[in-house]
């Protein structure tokens, strides 16, 4: 261990700790709310592009946190609705949609019962919308122009629908939030100000963390 950089050894320390094992063993969770969370096959894929259509990784994720985790991922499914056999927009939205809804609920229902929802922020996104128009393989492309997010806990004010499209979903309209606007509010809730923090590249030249002078979403602070 003395041979390695500080964030190797942190990396291998993470990986052989008894507590991230222990986390990861949902044998241990009470069989009620893995129900509650639903189960999935972790070795089934709808094909190479995607992860395996796991519920219970939400679950994963919240065992985690009170592991002493601070960032969780959960990759779920395919998000890719190019169209095509099996791939088309109405398939993929009646397979993923009711598993997802019951996962992504039950985990914020999770927080707020063990009283975890002031500290864990939940974020649910991907890097670009869809589409407002359906393609000739009856899937929706790639569209950076407007995109949704989901966000819970963290004592955000939730409970609220910011901003607008236009009628297809193509354009923002009324308040348009930004990813850097989603960062700075993250970053608020973790305790770290956005405006004064910054991180040296590999040139040594410091960087803010979030561009433009962002500020945290207002509306939900």
């Amino acid at each position: 261990m003395d041979a390695m950089d500080s964030f190797t050894q942190q990396a291998m320390g993470i990986l052989t700790s008894s507590k991230l094992a222990e986390a990861l063993d949902l044998s241990r969770e009470d069989p009620r709310i893995v129900a509650r969370y639903g189960t999935g096959d972790v070795h089934k894929r709808i094909d190479d592009n995607g992860a395996p259509r796991v519920p219970q990784s939400f679950l994963t994720a919240r065992r985690l946190v009170e592991a002493g985790a601070r960032v969780v991922t959960v990759n779920y499914s395919k998000w890719d609705w190019h169209g095509g056999k099996g791939n088309d927009i109405f398939t993929r939205e009646r397979e993923d949609f009711p598993i997802f809804d019951q996962a992504i609920t039950a985990l914020v229902e999770d927080l707020h019962q063990r009283g975890l929802d002031k500290d864990v922020s939940v974020l649910v996104w991907g890097e670009f919308g869809r589409t407002p128009t359906v393609n000739a393989q009856v899937g929706r492309d790639h569209w950076p122009r407007v995109a949704m997010a989901l966000l819970a806990g963290g004592g955000m004010r939730c409970g609220q629908v910011i901003g607008s499209t236009d009628r297809l979903g193509g354009e923002a309209d009324s308040r348009p939030v930004t990813f850097a606007e989603v960062f700075s509010t993250l970053y608020h809730n973790l305790g770290i100000d956005a405006d004064a923090a910054t991180f040296t590249d590999a040139k040594g030249r410091p960087h803010y963390l979030v561009e433009n002078g962002a500020r945290p979403i207002s509306e939900l602070i």
